[in-house]
C-alpha cells in the first residue's frame, strides 16, 4: 500500500486551533491530576492497562488501554482514555517521564473509552490523528456518547467532554517521526469497526492494535466479523515482537496473543451459520452460538448476544 494521509489546509487548521484555544479557556483549568500508573513495555513505550469493567462513576471511564511513545524530539499519545479525567492523568504520567512536546494524539478508533481523554491534550495543540472513516463514524454517534457518559459517570464529569475532530487523517499508511523514532500507522478495512488504525513502533517492534485485539475481556463486533478475521490474518504478518491490545494486559507476544480472539470470532461464525443452515431464528443463534466460550471471557454475557446478533445480520446475506 502506498503512503497516504490527509492534512487540513493551514488556514483551516489555524481556525481549528483558535477554536481549541477558546474551548480551553472557556472552562476552569483542572487541578493537578494523579499520574496514571504505566508500564514501560519496551524502551520509551509506556502503557496503562484499563479495567475490565463498564464505564461508571467509580472508574471514570478507565476501561481501555492507553499510553504513549517518547522520541528524541516529541511524544505520541496512543489513545487518550475514556474520560477527560483519565486524559489528564495520562498527561501527568507523560510529564513524569519527559518534558518533550506532545506532538500527536492517535486515536485507534472512534469508541469513547479510547478517545474521551482527548480534551486533556488541547493545551498542547497536537495533531489529532485518526482513520479516514473516523470523523463520519464519530459524528454519527457523538451525541449518544455524551449522553451515555453523562448517565454513567454524572453530569459534572460529562461537562468537560469534547468531541474533537482529527487534524490528520490516514487513508492508507502514514509515518510519524518523533525524532530518531518512526511510527508506522495503518488504516484497516472494516473489522472491529470501519475505522481501525494500528501503530507500529519500528524501534522496539511494538504493535499498538487498539481494539483489533481484545484479551481477557469479551470483544465487541461493531464492523464485520469476517473482516475482523481477515484483518487478524493480515496483522499477523506485521513485523512485531509484542502487541499492546485495546483491552487486556499492557503487552503480550505477537502474533500468538491473537489466538483466543481468533477462536472466539470463529466460533461465533460457526454457530451462526449452523443456525441459519437449519433455518433457525436469531434468538436461537444468540442462545447457542459461541456459548462454550463463556468461561474464557469477562463481560461475556453482556457482549456475546450483541456479537451474535451483528454476525447473524452480516452472514445471512452471504
Amino acid at each position: 500500500m502506498a503512503a497516504a494521509a490527509t492534512f487540513l489546509r493551514p488556514s483551516a487548521r489555524a481556525a481549528l486551533a483558535g477554536v481549541w484555544l477558546f474551548v480551553w479557556l472557556s472552562w476552569a483549568a483542572p487541578a493537578p491530576a494523579d499520574p496514571l500508573p504505566v508500564f514501560e513495555v519496551a524502551p520509551g513505550v509506556f502503557v496503562h492497562a484499563g479495567r475490565h469493567e463498564e464505564t461508571d462513576a467509580t472508574n471514570a471511564g478507565d476501561i481501555a488501554n492507553c499510553g504513549f511513545i517518547i522520541g528524541d524530539d516529541a511524544v505520541a499519545v496512543i489513545d487518550s482514555g475514556g474520560s477527560p479525567t483519565i486524559g489528564h492523568r495520562l498527561r501527568e504520567a507523560i510529564r513524569v517521564h519527559t518534558d518533550r512536546p506532545i506532538r500527536y494524539v492517535v486515536n485507534t478508533h472512534m469508541h469513547p473509552d479510547h478517545l474521551l481523554g482527548n480534551a486533556a491534550f488541547l493545551p498542547d495543540q497536537p495533531d489529532f490523528v485518526a482513520h479516514g472513516n473516523f470523523q463520519a463514524a464519530l459524528a454519527a454517534r457523538g451525541d449518544h456518547y455524551r449522553q451515555a457518559f453523562d448517565a454513567a459517570v454524572g453530569h459534572a464529569a460529562a461537562a468537560e467532554v469534547r468531541i474533537i475532530p482529527p487534524t490528520l487523517v490516514v487513508s492508507d499508511r502514514l509515518e510519524l517521526d518523533l525524532g530518531g523514532r518512526v511510527l508506522d500507522l495503518v488504516a484497516w478495512p472494516v473489522a472491529h469497526t470501519d475505522n481501525d488504525l494500528t501503530v507500529l513502533d519500528r524501534q522496539t517492534k511494538t504493535l499498538w492494535a487498539g481494539d483489533l485485539l481484545f484479551m481477557e475481556r469479551a470483544p465487541a463486533i461493531d464492523g464485520s466479523v469476517l473482516g475482523w478475521l481477515r484483518t487478524l490474518d493480515a496483522l499477523a504478518k506485521e513485523p512485531a515482537a509484542r502487541v499492546v491490545p485495546g483491552h487486556g494486559p499492557p503487552s503480550a507476544p505477537w502474533p500468538d496473543s491473537a489466538a483466543d480472539l481468533r477462536r472466539y470470532l470463529g466460533r461465533v461464525v460457526e454457530g451462526v451459520r449452523k443456525v441459519q443452515a437449519a433455518h433457525g431464528t436469531i434468538q436461537q443463534a444468540v442462545e447457542t452460538a459461541a456459548a462454550d466460550e463463556a468461561p474464557r471471557w469477562r463481560l461475556f454475557e453482556s457482549y456475546n448476544p450483541r456479537n451474535v446478533t451483528a454476525a447473524f445480520a452480516e452472514l445471512e446475506w452471504e
